[in-house]
């Protein structure tokens, strides 16, 4: 397991409001490295157990090409072999239901070397067919995670639209499922639904992922595995506490993909509230938290949110904080001070609303509706030039014709490979750190 990280909180923001002014905007960025020597500002609890489920849909469409079904295979066979010894594992066939592949029974089994033969030979007598039920496969990696305490992952492989439930039925899934772990969902081919399995991941914490071609599969699997046993430190939150009468208005996930937390909250008194954050590892992330507060006179400072990184602690003691930082407020008649908006804000609140746009113009393309669809893919062409999300517009570019890119002229392109519409839809969430952040981080120093 690698070493456990030290935990840092930085806020970028602009304090002061107008007069009459309610609402402050922060960016919090949380970076979790190696110690360098020295006393860390708050430990983490030690590492706990780790345990991986891999469910490989076995529906029928997984043998047309029989590649995918081959690939899907050697792709679990990887994320097996990937496993550190001692991790708890298995491994699930979906279909209409969920089977066991990896134990037979029902049940988490350590990696070592017997383990991972037995179920590397049992992936490999795999064949296809039935139906697809993504929330049966879910309910039974559920069942099998149990109470486990730990880093709790899942790896969730398909090839088509969940068919053979409804849609409530999945919902109902995800509900009791949000919150025991983290899944990451991929989809290969051009047959299964971005925002399915985008509602999937996003209940879980996880990524959704286009995978083009089945060649693709072992060498995601293996990246999806090797960040999971990366992990050194599970069930995070961001604890936000607020003075009387204010209130959290959202808190979003903003990198390195767009997440909306908001309904996540977990009271724990009046005025704090835990917000979920799953695992960490090595690894830096930013969130956008906005605050209402009742207007304060000229000159008045307070601080509008204490924000406590925070782990559970043992049965009956409290959370254990990890690092702390402020989001302050500040009143004031300076005009020039109070309409400033801070970089970092205003480069995020672009990046959500650039995910949004791809979103709404691809599903406005879809139903035929060009006006529309062009009219959002071109405000999308132009948000992801002004962030420098290079991979976003490379990926426009082959959905529009890019006329003017700072006025998000564009024409919708006749013939569209669906894949390419798939991909950047599945990628619409990604974000970029700003300029001035890459530059810093390129140098080697804290961004």
């Amino acid at each position: 397991m690698s070493e456990q990280p030290q935990f840092t909180v930085k806020v970028d923001q602009n304090k002061y409001l107008p007069e009459g002014g309610r609402e402050v905007h922060a960016i919090v960025s949380v970076e979790a490295s190696a110690a360098e020597g020295g006393a860390a500002p708050a430990a983490p609890p030690p590492a706990t157990r780790a345990s991986e489920v891999v469910i490989i849909d076995t529906s029928g469409s997984m043998s047309y090409p029989d590649t995918k079904l081959r690939a899907a295979v050697e792709a679990g066979q990887v994320a097996v072999d990937t496993l550190r010894d001692g991790v708890e594992f298995a491994v699930v066939s979906g279909s209409n239901v969920a089977s066991m592949v990896f134990p037979e029974r029902p049940e988490l089994v350590p990696a070592n070397d017997e383990t991972r033969r037995l179920a590397k030979e049992a992936l490999g007598r795999l064949r296809a067919s039935g139906g697809t039920a993504i929330g049966s496969w879910l309910r039974q990696a559920d069942e099998l995670f149990g109470d486990r305490a730990g880093i709790r992952h899942a790896i969730l492989l398909t090839d088509g639209k969940n068919q053979h439930e409804t849609p409530e039925q999945l919902d109902a899934v995800l509900f009791r499922c949000e919150g025991r772990f983290v899944c990451d969902c991929r989809g290969v081919g051009a047959d299964w639904e971005v925002a399915e399995l985008r509602k999937v991941s996003s209940a879980l914490l996880g990524t959704v992922g286009l995978v083009r071609d089945p060649s693709e599969l072992v060498a995601d699997f293996q990246a999806m595995t090797e960040a999971a046993m990366g992990k050194s430190v599970a069930d995070v939150a961001l604890r936000l506490q607020t003075p009387q009468t204010a209130k959290v208005k959202f808190v979003k996930q903003v990198m390195p993909n767009v997440e909306d937390l908001t309904g996540r909250r977990v009271e724990v008194s009046p005025q704090a509230g835990d917000y979920p954050l799953g695992a960490w590892g090595e690894e830096g992330r930013d969130y956008h938290v906005c605050v209402e507060l009742p207007p304060g006179e000229v000159g008045k400072v307070l601080r509008a949110v204490w924000v406590k990184l925070v782990v559970p602690g043992p049965p009956g003691e409290e959370a254990q904080v990890l690092a702390t930082g402020n989001v302050l407020a500040e009143w004031t008649d300076d005009e020039a001070r109070s309409t400033r908006i801070n970089e970092r804000v205003a480069h995020y609140t672009g990046q959500a609303e650039l995910a949004v746009a791809i979103q709404e113009g691809l599903q406005a393309r879809e139903r035929g509706d060009e006006d529309t669809a062009t009219a959002r893919l071109g405000r999308a062409v132009v948000l992801a030039d002004a962030a420098g999300n290079e991979e976003i517009t490379s990926l426009l570019r082959k959905v529009v014709d890019v006329v003017d890119p700072a006025t998000g002229t564009v024409r919708l392109k006749k013939n569209v490979d669906k894949l390419d519409g798939m991909e950047l839809d599945a990628r619409s969430t990604k974000t970029v750190r700003t300029r001035k952040d890459e530059t810093v981080n390129n140098r080697g120093q804290k961004g």
